[in-house]
């Protein structure tokens, strides 16, 4: 019975007895528990607010070529394509993630161009794996599964949850920081945290349109204020002032910088698709790479070289060094931003960059939790977009006074497993799949169907490897590896290095040897 007939005669749909509608993220041995007791009830009231007020239903779906709005077509939403990423990186964090190379000693000469080259690599890796949604329909972590394998690709899943629980973390302790700032200390930090991912909350709550809708404007707001900042801070830089570590120290700290910028931008590569699946199977792969990487990499390196800027000056300016330490980003830019009540108008609009980043985050974060088992797709995506918001607000509590820590650790953590997950799906595509020729070696209705997925031998193995390689070249202030431990006096990271090497001399000769033996 459709979902208007329910409405129209009151009847909530605790139990089905007619005609099923179909639920295209479920397999057939779910259809009909879907619509039962209290799941039922849920996804009934899911789908009521679907067509009220567009709240996305059936999230992990593939999204067919002929269910898709033509108006994805026109260039005016393809753009959405660059500045959905805009709204999402140019932030207070990707600010504070410039102070890394003033703390490890760096000139703000080797910071800079550390940011450029790191970031376009990082943001080229993403915009690989965003040419693989249009053409599928399909989101990322359901496509790792034509390589990595069906049970593997939940590992995917369960590392895309806690990637996007971080970076939305991050974006409450920065966006938090701001708002206590302009209260000058009235809002605690507590409570600036719950704000930020509560508004975040609000637009994933709703879906991806929401989304999508907000990160197309919001970029322009925060674009104005980092060049008004622009104007204001980077006089004060010290370009001159030379790196305080030298000979191999330095080249261990400009790799460890490298790792940690590279990390923020290769990052999304594992939920990237999830933003194209309602493009036209035709959407230029050229336009979708361009279009990704400069939406990523060019406002990474406008907050980042800002914070560059800014860091480059605490080895000589010791009162901005003192606000920094004892109070936060925040209200050092209140102190350095001048006139003071302009200041704090500025810190107010850029709270919300980071509810930018925290639409992208707890929306895939949702979305990766039900691909991750069958059964939780039987559970609404709003259901679950509630348990990764306790999740951001309990981590963004927990780490609010250990910002710089976290990004240096956790930054570094996301490049090396995203480095190993680009290797598998490069190589499955290219030279397992005749990617150069697209897709048709792809058996797309049976995304949802572990029997015609590889078993995941290689996918893990390689995976397993990569993250082997990553150990060894990490240099983390709680775990430097051997390799890296060798570079310079605190340690260089060559962790992704190594994990691109491991993961693709381990794959290309288990994966033949997997299609050899088991024939998937």
């Amino acid at each position: 019975m459709p979902s208007s007939d329910f409405e129209e005669k009151g009847i909530k749909p605790a139990v089905f007895d007619g005609e099923l509608s179909e639920e295209p993220e479920l397999p057939p041995n779910l259809q009909a528990v879907a619509h039962k007791g209290f799941l039922g009830t849920l996804r009934h009231y899911e789908n009521l607010l679907d067509k009220k007020i567009g709240v996305e239903a059936h999230g992990p779906a593939r999204i067919l070529p002929e269910n898709r709005d033509p108006a994805y077509g026109k260039w005016s939403n393809q753009i959405v394509m660059a500045l959905m990423w805009a709204s999402g990186t140019m932030n207070l964090s990707c600010f504070t993630t410039g102070f890394l190379g003033w703390e490890l000693g760096l000139s703000l000469s080797q910071t800079i161009w550390i940011t450029i080259v790191a970031s376009f690599l990082g943001s080229s890796i993403t915009s690989w794996c965003a040419t693989m949604g249009a053409p599928t329909g399909l989101r990322q972590v359901s496509i790792s599964r034509y390589a990595m394998g069906w049970w593997p690709a939940k590992i995917i899943a369960f590392l895309n949850v806690v990637e996007q629980v971080g970076w939305s973390s991050v974006g409450c302790i920065t966006g938090g920081l701001a708002l206590s700032a302009v209260s000058d200390g009235k809002i605690n930090l507590v409570l600036g945290v719950v704000i930020v991912a509560i508004v975040g909350l609000i637009f994933s709550f709703v879906g991806l349109r929401a989304v999508l809708s907000y990160e197309k404007y919001a970029w322009a707001v925060f674009f104005v204020i980092f060049m008004v900042m622009y104007g204001e801070l980077a006089p004060h830089a010290s370009p001159s002032t030379p790196a305080v570590a030298t000979g191999t120290t330095n080249t261990g700290c400009q790799l460890t910088l490298f790792a940690v910028v590279y990390g923020s931008s290769n990052s999304w590569c594992s939920i990237v698709s999830d933003y194209y699946v309602h493009y036209p199977v035709n959407t230029s792969k050229t336009k979708v790479f361009l279009l990704t990487t400069c939406g990523i990499a060019i406002p990474t390196c406008i907050g980042m070289i800002l914070g560059c800027c800014v860091g480059s000056t605490m080895g000589i300016n010791s009162q901005w060094a003192d606000i920094y330490d004892d109070q936060g980003v925040g209200f050092l830019l209140q102190y350095i931003l001048y006139p003071r009540g302009f200041a704090k108008f500025l810190l107010v609009l850029l709270v919300m960059s980071g509810i930018g980043m925290n639409c992208i985050a707890i929306y895939s974060g949702a979305l990766s939790i039900q691909q991750f088992a069958q059964p939780l797709s039987l559970i609404p995506r709003f259901f679950w977009t509630l348990i990764v918001f306790v999740a951001i607000l309990l981590i963004g509590i927990a780490g609010r006074n250990h910002l710089l820590e976290v990004l240096q650790n956790f930054l570094s953590l996301l490049g090396y497993w995203n480095t190993s997950f680009f290797v598998i799906l490069f190589i499955e595509h290219y030279l397992f799949r005749d990617g150069w020729n697209g897709f048709h070696n792809y058996d797309l209705e049976a995304w949802n169907t572990a029997s015609k997925m590889p078993i995941g031998i290689a996918g893990l193995a390689a995976f397993a490897a990569g993250i082997a390689g990553a150990v060894v070249g990490m240099d983390e202030t709680w775990w430097v590896g051997p390799i890296a431990r060798k570079i310079g006096d605190y340690g260089g990271d060559v962790g992704n290095e190594l994990a691109l090497v491991f993961t693709l001399v381990t794959y290309i000769p288990v994966r033949y040897l997997e299609l050899k033996y088991v024939g998937r």
